[in-house]
């Protein structure tokens, strides 16, 4: 059985309670997915694309409205990565920095990163930043 998304983002807020966790986390998941395109771009734009549809098709099972935010935005990320000179250093950067940051913050926290017990955390930190504007 399907987990839906409210039980994916309660579990995710468990260990993302401090504020200045939430704050890091608000900043660097972003950064991070962006980074993650930019990498795969730089390989091939076919790479990223196919990255975003498998994306894609895991948020559209859990939100049609969160996975038609995640669309638009998967897209400008890949457009701007379009448009970038050395995007595949500017993406690493941005993947190092992010990911140190989430640690520092997961320590601050006092707990591990969730993605550690399941992967597919890494897919729902991003719903998890947008839940906290569409409120």
């Amino acid at each position: 059985m399907q987990r839906d998304l409210q039980s994916w983002l309660y579990e995710y807020s468990l260990s993302h309670k401090n504020p200045i966790n939430q704050k890091i986390h608000t900043i660097c998941v972003p950064a991070i997915t962006f980074s993650i395109i930019g990498i795969l771009y730089s390989i091939s734009f076919w790479l990223a694309l196919i990255l975003i549809v498998l994306a894609l098709c895991f948020y559209f099972s859990l939100s049609f409205r969160y996975a038609w935010i995640m669309l638009v935005a998967s897209l400008i990320m890949l457009g701007v990565a379009t448009i970038i000179p050395d995007i595949l250093l500017i993406s690493l950067l941005i993947f190092i920095i992010g990911w140190a940051l989430q640690f520092y913050g997961h320590h601050l926290e006092g707990k591990k990163p969730s993605f550690l017990k399941d992967i597919q955390f890494l897919l729902i930190g991003p719903l998890w930043v947008i839940q906290k504007f569409d409120k």
